[in-house]
């Protein structure tokens, strides 16, 4: 029997690595001689790096860089094993981890740091950017990105303005005359499942300011700010970001990777199952195992377990889902290719227990799994 491993990971608690290793433990027990092939997964946010550093041979590099709040962070990013295509994560430069609950303000914090990471990944001659914007701190739209990479945002003194949503409101004049000429020849893939614009009641500042420590009195003027830095860029690069989908990703760094770099939005899951050549793995499988932290009706947009179900079910191949916590809205997920979903926990307990025992709680959901399909195998040769 053929078993495809490809979970997410359980944010906060376990990464796709361990998660596939437990997975891998509950199935032996039951079938020590099936074919296990583990493949990790992500969906563009946390773990995109690791997982496809880990899938193609390549290797993490460290950089230190501007953090949000304009002090010096240690960041990583990833070099895939072709060595010519960079893995980067924006909240590893620009995150809201990065910010204490009390110092978060997107009027000041800055995305510089993963302009810092573009170029740094240029510099070890990579031509072709995946570029993960999930957990950002910021709401600049994207100027510092654009700054760290050689562009001129003046006043209408010819000054350049500082960091952060605050300061967008100065921009007079956009010059791209110094702007790193080796992104002509990089292709940009943006990473991200967000479809909201930059702007309006579905924009960046709306939507995602308030987690970011934004009080209504500045989502208002956030939101004010990403539209008229939407016309600058408009009027002096000739392309109309904002109404674009995705555009408001990670407080508009979207629109700047899009308006700047030429970047290609896609969803994560996709970029991945590509990468890590899913579907070649899956074809000729028995079983898919996948899972993440939470599986519920959320789930079917861009979410890990539905891409894997999806190529699973393209092949007919039965797809087993393995969850922390399964909402009671989680049904949908079957028609996306989940043939069966398995809680980890078999009863109630307090969440410190769940975590400290979150190895064995999935071996032994999975070696469960797998006795009612050897149960299953034994009956149908009886019959």
């Amino acid at each position: 029997m053929k078993i495809v491993v490809a979970p997410d990971s359980f944010k906060g608690s376990l990464t796709a690595v361990e998660v596939s290793d437990a997975i891998e433990q509950g199935v032996r027990e039951i079938f020590p001689e099936a074919e296990i092939v583990k493949i990790p997964m992500a969906d563009g946010g946390d773990g995109t790096v690791q997982c496809l550093v880990n899938a193609t041979g390549g290797e993490i590099l460290k950089e230190k860089v501007t953090g949000p709040l304009g002090d010096e962070v240690l960041a990583s990013y990833g070099i895939l094993g072709d060595k010519k295509t960079a893995v980067i994560e924006m909240a590893e430069a620009s995150g809201l981890t990065l910010v204490p609950e009390n110092k978060r303000n997107p009027l000041i914090t800055t995305t510089y740091g993963t302009g810092q990471l573009i170029k740094s990944a240029l510099d070890q001659g990579c031509r072709k950017m995946i570029i993960g914007i999930g957990g950002s701190a910021t709401n600049d739209g994207g100027a510092g990105m654009v700054q760290a990479l050689g562009v001129k945002l003046l006043d209408r003194e010819g000054k350049e303005i500082g960091f952060g949503g605050g300061e967008l409101k100065k921009v007079f004049r956009i010059d791209t005359k110094y702007l790193d000429n080796r992104l002509s020849e990089t292709k940009v893939l943006i990473a991200s499942d967000v479809s909201n614009p930059l702007c309006g009641p579905k924009g960046a500042a709306r939507i995602y300011g308030p987690q970011k420590g934004a009080t209504p009195e500045v989502i208002k003027e956030l939101d004010e700010s990403l539209a008229y830095f939407a016309e600058i860029i408009k009027r002096d690069l000739n392309k109309d970001i904002k109404d674009i989908p995705g555009a408001g990703a990670a407080g508009g760094l979207g629109a700047s990777l899009i308006a700047f770099l030429d970047a290609e939005l896609r969803p994560g899951i996709e970029i991945m199952i590509e990468i890590v050549k899913l579907e070649q793995a899956i074809k000729d499988a028995d079983l898919v195992i996948t899972g993440e932290g939470k599986i519920d009706s959320q789930t079917i947009y861009g979410k890990a377990p539905i891409g894997v179900a999806k190529i699973a079910k393209k092949y007919n191949v039965p797809v087993i889902a393995v969850a922390a916590i399964i909402g009671d809205d989680a049904d949908i997920v079957h028609q996306y290719g989940i043939s069966s979903l398995i809680s980890v926990s078999g009863q109630p307990m307090r969440l410190d227990e769940s975590v400290s025992n979150k190895v064995s709680l999935i071996k032994n959901s999975i070696k469960q799994s797998m006795r009612a399909i050897k149960t299953g195998k034994e009956l149908k040769i009886r019959l």
